[in-house]
């Protein structure tokens, strides 16, 4: 059944039902008072970012009495699925968190509306234009980027302290040769069984191309044409034969932890077993509720190449649905919600960064105390992912990308091999998406 088509039977089907008894009061989006209801839905999940949006959810519902937004809670780990299922049933959410990674095929299939007619000047110029070209496809803005997350490295600082080795910081970081000695060096010291890093990649390849742009590398090529080919090239092998070398040749990284999510990798940090973990900002959050007593940790900058410290983000979003009759009402909460001081409040209870420039000036995000300092001195440098615009990624990702990363990782496959199959395979499968 068609999106159209899904959407007139529903239609239909309200019109036939008595006064009263549909969910909306009168079925077109207004309640029995005739306020115009919005649904938004978040996908917030830690308890702090939960309650930062239902509190400014709250704070707008008592300021403006003739539009009510109804706070809904969605998941991440099904959003894409069941988002395309409410769009093509014409029952999407008025207003819709995602990550902007996962826009490109619901932008293309005309589910959100373009949100250029429909912002504040203030909003638009608040945002960088780094950040909206990561939610630009074709002519069209389909979401407002609001959070952010660089990754960043997770260090025991007894350790590094007492290994001797040089400490990184946003102006002056090591270098992937000079990350790649270090963890040799601070490995002898560590003795039998320690490393000193551990890389958590269950997920690797928004790791391996994100980091990639550091050192120039950016995999996925758009052609005068429009249409994008995978190309492997020297820069794009800097990140991955980094980590290839430390599992496999240095023994500086743990073969164990490939197969393992961020937060699998913290008991070993905080035991001594691991020096180093490169996970995105907003995992300071578990660390600071998990660490034992006592535990001393730092956050230094990514490792920079001849890009300097680079690297691609794909920014949480909010979108309004093409089919909500409400555009301009949810257009307004949206720039409610992301005043330069809500937004700060949003991204601290994420513990992530903001787009808007005025909301990275807060102080509250300058602070030296858990690494927020690190976190914003990286801002400027954030760029779109290298996947972001590229139709039929989430499928090379899966099919092609993920296995032929892991296999490599792991030392069943050597860097030829890599790149045959992320290129020649990954190729065929962009090709059914660019007929």
């Amino acid at each position: 059944m068609t999106r159209r088509l899904a959407v007139a039977v529903m239609a239909a089907v309200l019109a036939l039902l008595p006064a009263g008894c549909s969910s909306g009061g009168d079925g077109g989006g207004r309640d029995a008072e005739g306020r115009v209801v919005l649904r938004f839905q978040s996908l917030a999940w830690q308890k702090e970012s939960v309650d930062a949006n239902k509190e400014l959810v709250a704070e707008w519902n008592a300021a403006h009495p003739d539009v009510r937004v109804d706070y809904e809670q969605g998941s991440w780990d099904s959003v894409h699925d069941q988002l395309l299922t409410s769009f093509e049933g014409g029952e999407a959410p008025d207003i819709i968190h995602d990550a902007s990674d996962d826009l490109a095929d619901f932008a293309h299939g005309g589910y959100l509306a373009d949100l250029r007619p429909l912002l504040s000047g203030r909003l638009k110029a608040d945002i960088p234009r780094t950040s909206w070209e990561t939610t630009t496809f074709g002519d069209g803005v389909y979401g407002v980027p609001f959070l952010q997350e660089p990754r960043v490295i997770m260090a025991n600082k007894k350790i590094l302290e007492a290994s001797g080795v040089r400490l990184p910081t946003p102006v002056k970081p090591w270098t992937w040769a000079e990350f790649r000695q270090v963890a040799r060096e601070v490995t002898a010291t560590m003795g039998e069984g320690r490393y000193a890093v551990a890389w958590p990649l269950r997920e690797p390849v928004s790791v391996s191309l994100n980091l990639g742009l550091s050192a120039g590398g950016r995999l996925f090529h758009r052609g005068d044409d429009g249409k994008v080919a995978v190309r492997f090239t020297e820069a794009d092998a800097v990140v991955p034969g980094t980590v290839h070398a430390q599992i496999n040749t240095d023994r500086s990284a743990s073969r164990s932890t490939l197969g393992m999510g961020g937060s699998d990798t913290l008991p070993g940090f905080f035991g001594g077993t691991y020096a180093m973990v490169p996970l995105g900002f907003s995992y300071r959050q578990q660390i600071v509720q998990q660490a034992p007593e006592g535990f001393e940790w730092i956050v230094l900058p990514a490792p920079a190449g001849a890009d300097g410290p680079a690297q691609g983000v794909s920014p949480q979003t909010l979108s309004i649905a093409e089919d909500s009759p409400y555009k301009k009402e949810a257009a307004r909460f949206i720039d409610f919600l992301l005043r330069p001081a809500n937004m700060v409040r949003l991204a601290r209870g994420d513990w992530m960064l903001p787009t808007g420039a005025q909301a990275l000036k807060d102080p509250s995000l300058r602070t030296a105390e858990d690494g927020w300092a690190t976190g914003t001195a990286l801002a400027g440098h954030l760029r779109p992912a290298p996947a972001q615009s590229v139709r039929g990624y989430p499928e090379w990702k899966d099919k092609v990308a993920t296995p032929a990363y892991q296999e490599y990782y792991s030392g069943a496959i050597d860097a030829a091999e890599l790149e045959e199959r992320l290129v020649d395979d990954g190729n065929l499968v962009l090709a059914r998406y660019q007929r």
